[in-house]
């Protein structure tokens, strides 16, 4: 027998007593219980139910494509039985992701919306999400009361909760985006919350449903979905904590982000880990500074993020930096990281004019405030700005006091920068022998300090010097070196830099159909980076391109190069390395699948054959949201717009 017991969380104690006694007394019963949180009884088997498959939100995916997608085919069916009249089409299709996405995949919230198009256009709804709890109402009148309104539905689980639980609850609304048990810990923990139970607080809202787990690269963190969110939100309001909230969130970012910016280079793919996870509530901590005007804990904070900023773009960091930048009462320290990484952002941007008057504020207070490692930083980069400029005396004055700085100093990072500099003063006078020096010296200090973001430049140096005198073994070399340590860290500039040298390689070993879809790859690189390339080796660069231009012709080149800026950054690395794709496979009917990974490849056949989402789940033991979205996957690598071309696709000749 298979005994079903439905929304057991209100009664929850009484539920794991009776099914205990039931399967003792009965070993061949079964039974499926539907709840927020487990029974914690023995033999049970948690099945999570997640929220509905979302659509992605790069908008490229079809009407017929979005169709198949879980939370907007239930939108789209509960809208059109609600109105009689919607139809899901291309005219409102990006609205609807953008909903769906909004509402976080949760069934009720997405039928309470659909309800709405009685009288409210698509883009109507969304726009009122700011008051989701006073939009998502008139359910069935039939349903249980909980069920009628969104509000209703998430206070019936809040009430439930222990006083403790529901405090820690509505604190974690301060946090836009995931969050650890460390976080939690620095925020959360005040008056009535004590941090010996966090982690005890935290694992029942986790299994109540109410908190959302995560695993990235092995480390677990948390997040509230955009609904919970906002209840959170709107409970912190009634307690009267959302000022002191906030205020507590702004220090511990300020203090966490500072201390460890210090150490941040000689651990980059640790600390960029951090970083990429923590982003969302740095970004909202950020916000909160300017709201608050308080420019010296954001440019303290802003100035802190300095390696995700020039690994991964220059057109949000210019903006944080350029609101905080003239807060008179951040520490020298700070003014002077501040100063200084704006102007080498814009030296990423190829905009010496814009990096001059900052990196000499940056010069100027290293100098007033004695920090002689930052002004022989300082200064190396301003060399490099004026050459940018076209004026190498002034380049080589100040390379000259920056290395008269450094050679008394002993530190790594004065001593690196100087060698930079040193570098592209040789680039630019045609010295290969100094260049060659100066990055060889690099490339060893920089491994023996674990510094993977100097150990790729040094090695990108190399490359050139290499290429330049025309040895394209030992250029490929330190290229794919180099290439390889950008893709670790996300180096999305040095993945710019570096594509464009290989486009450069191809170029000279004859190859110009690769060389042209290189520089198509790098175009699109640099477009999503914020970054340009007009130092010394652009004129290299120039000549290259002139050579596959002559090579294929204006047309041909045009398409390879579109082809090049149609890929992604991984592959456009993988093109590079001569890595192979992903889905470089061979199905069971013997034929090459191209594009498709191996995996996608098993999903192909089943919807070949007829199977829907659920099937495929079912049969290959996966989730229907994951069959979901490798299907999509497949469809945009294969150009198609319906599942029934796949399997024309797959029994033809390839």
């Amino acid at each position: 027998m298979l005994l079903l017991l439905d929304n057991c969380e209100h009664v929850i104690d009484s539920v794991a007593q009776v099914v205990t006694q039931l399967l003792r007394a009965a070993p061949n019963l079964r039974v499926i219980a539907t709840s927020r949180e487990p029974l914690a009884v023995p033999g049970e088997h948690v099945v999570p139910v997640p929220p509905l498959a979302l659509p992605d939100e790069d908008g490229r995916a079809s009407v017929e494509q979005l169709q198949q997608n879980e939370a907007v085919m239930l939108f789209a069916e509960r809208a059109a039985a609600a109105s009689g009249s919607f139809e899901l089409s291309g005219a409102n299709q990006v609205t609807v992701v953008r909903l769906c996405r909004r509402l976080d995949g949760l069934p009720l919230a997405i039928e309470l919306a659909a309800v709405r198009t009685r009288v409210l256009t698509v883009e109507q709804i969304l726009e009122r999400l700011s008051d989701r709890f006073g939009l998502l109402t008139g359910g069935a009148r039939v349903a249980l009361p909980r069920h009628q309104t969104l509000r209703n539905t998430i206070d019936w689980s809040y009430e439930l909760l222990t006083a403790v639980e529901q405090t820690v609850l509505r604190r974690l609304g301060v946090f836009a985006g995931r969050f650890t048990l460390e976080d939690v810990g620095g925020v959360c923990t005040f008056e009535d919350v004590l941090a010996s139970e966090v982690l005890e607080v935290l694992s029942s809202l986790v299994d109540k449903s109410l908190v959302t787990k995560e695993d990235v690269d092995g480390v677990a963190c948390y997040r509230l979905h955009e609904t919970m969110r906002e209840y959170a939100s709107v409970k912190s309001r009634a307690a009267d904590e959302e000022v002191r909230l906030a205020e507590r969130c702004l220090e511990y970012y300020r203090t966490t982000c500072t201390s460890a910016a210090a150490g941040a280079r000689y651990c980059l793919p640790e600390w960029l880990l951090w970083a990429e996870m923590e982003i969302d509530n740095i970004r909202a901590v950020l916000q909160d500074c300017v709201a608050r005007r308080d420019s010296a804990r954001g440019l303290d904070i802003a100035a802190s993020m300095r390696y995700y900023w020039i690994t991964h773009g220059t057109t949000e960091s210019l903006g944080w930096l350029d609101q905080f930048a003239g807060s008179g009462e951040a520490s020298p320290q700070t003014q002077v990281g501040a100063f200084y990484l704006r102007g080498w952002l814009s030296v990423l941007q190829a905009n010496p004019v814009a990096a001059r008057p900052w990196l000499a504020r940056a010069v100027a207070v290293a100098r007033d405030s004695q920090q002689l490692a930052q002004l022989a930083e300082s200064l190396a980069m301003s060399a490099n700005v004026e050459h940018m400029l076209g004026d190498a005396a002034g380049a080589g004055r100040l390379l000259e006091e920056a290395e008269a700085i450094a050679v008394d100093l002993c530190d790594y990072v004065a001593t690196i920068e100087v060698l930079q500099a040193r570098t592209v003063h040789a680039f630019f006078g045609a010295d290969m022998a100094t260049a060659t020096a100066a990055s060889s010296e690099g490339v060893r200090l920089s491994r023996e300090a674990g510094d993977l973001y100097v150990l790729e430049f040094m090695l990108r140096n190399l490359g050139t010097v290499a290429m330049l005198g025309g040895d394209l073994a030992a250029a490929k070399a330190r290229l794919s070196e180099a290439l390889r340590v950008a893709r670790q860290i996300d180096q999305r500039f040095a993945e710019y830099f570096l594509l464009s040298g290989f486009g450069s390689h191809a170029a000279s070993s004859g190859q110009a159909r690769r060389a042209a879809r290189l520089f198509g790859a790098a175009a699109s690189v640099g477009a999503g980076a914020g970054a340009d390339n007009r130092g010394p080796h652009a004129p290299f660069l120039a000549e290259a391109k002139e050579s596959a231009t002559r090579a294929l012709g204006e047309a041909k080149l045009g398409a390879e190069f579109d082809a090049g800026k149609r890929l992604s950054r991984q592959a456009a690395v993988r093109l590079a390395l001569d890595e192979p794709e992903d889905g470089k496979v061979v199905a069971s009917h013997g034929a090459e699948t191209g594009p498709l990974a191996k995996r996608e490849v098993e999903v192909a056949q089943l919807v070949a054959e007829g199977l829907s989402n659920k099937q495929v789940a079912a049969r290959l033991v996966i989730s229907e949201r994951t069959v979901a979205t490798h299907v999509g996957h497949i469809l945009d690598k294969l150009g198609f717009n319906s599942r029934a071309q796949i399997g024309g696709w797959l029994s033809s000749d390839l």
